[in-house]
């Protein structure tokens, strides 16, 4: 009997056993991992291989350099004067967020037409970057679109090149990006302000507060995270621009951003290595510039409830 009872404990504890790794978190995560590790880590696992050798992305055999093309990313100056263009589209993100900030501010109390501007504002984000790069390509045509509609406003009698001028052709790609990413930035802020429990602003109008108020000791410190959150996007968005620009100019008259000049020398000059060593880069910065974002521009707990 004693032989039986141990057996059947045995049984009953291997039960649990296999019960409990049935029910383990990580079986549920797997999948879900295995496509992370597949499709994200591996990739940049073996971007930073090539990126140490020599590769025109056909041979068989890579030759390794080192750091050999590191040193060019950051000493031949067609590779690094690019990061330049990105000032563009940061100065163009700050205007996306406070153009975001304003109208979900405005739209987030009782407004006519409310929820038909909520569509209209997120309406571009929803198009594809392709789509949008075509139609701001025949918008800024000269003779174009915007051309005759600055002569019917009487804002300008001559033709503009609009994408063919250097001065200025990167600020109407700039604001081509202003176009399409406001709606990301609108939704974000909209849902923070909603989450902000009514009755903190019925008490506030009870006190006097007017909105300017309410903006200023409600709602700006209740979405200190998204704001936060938005800033790393932007940064993080400036530099690696890529659908924009190429598709409207394919980086012509001065508007190569950094990825498209990766791109370029991966696809168009054959340098896999090199361009993998300008995407690791890229990389850094964006992890560099969102730790000291973090550092300095810690979140806080908010509570306002």
């Amino acid at each position: 009997m004693t032989g039986r009872t141990t057996a059947a404990r045995s049984a009953i504890e291997a039960g649990r056993a296999r019960r409990k790794i049935l029910h383990s978190p990580w079986l549920y995560v797997a999948p879900a991992l295995i496509l992370l590790i597949t499709f994200t880590y591996v990739p940049v696992g073996n971007m930073i291989w090539y990126s140490f050798h020599k590769w025109d992305g056909l041979d068989v055999t890579m030759d390794p350099v080192g750091l050999d093309n590191y040193v060019r990313v950051f000493t031949d100056e067609q590779y690094w004067r690019v990061f330049l263009i990105s000032l563009y589209y940061f100065v163009a993100s700050f205007a996306q967020i406070a153009i975001a900030l304003y109208f979900a501010v405005v739209l987030s109390f009782n407004t006519r037409f409310r929820n038909l501007f909520k569509g209209i504002l997120f309406f571009p984000y929803l198009l594809n970057g392709v789509a949008v790069g075509f139609v701001f390509l025949y918008l800024f045509q000269p003779d174009g679109t915007l051309d005759t509609l600055m002569r019917v406003l009487g804002l300008g009698e001559h033709t503009q090149l609009w994408l063919g001028d250097p001065d200025i052709a990167n600020i109407s790609l700039a604001g081509t990006s202003v176009w399409r990413f406001t709606g990301l930035n609108f939704v974000l802020f909209l849902g923070a302000i909603q989450s902000i429990p009514g009755e903190i602003y019925e008490a506030a109008e009870i006190d006097g507060a007017n909105r300017w108020h309410q903006f200023r000791h409600i709602i700006a410190p209740g979405i200190r995270r998204i704001i936060s959150l938005s800033f790393i996007l932007a940064i993080s968005g400036s530099l690696s621009v890529f659908e924009i620009p190429f598709i409207m100019t394919g980086g012509a008259n001065g508007t190569r951003t950094f990825v498209v000049q990766a791109y370029q020398t991966a696809f168009q000059f054959r340098q896999i290595g090199l361009a993998s060593a300008m995407a690791v880069v890229l990389l850094l910065i964006v992890l560099l510039i969102t730790w000291l974002q973090r550092r300095f521009l810690p979140d806080d707990e908010v509570s306002l409830s």
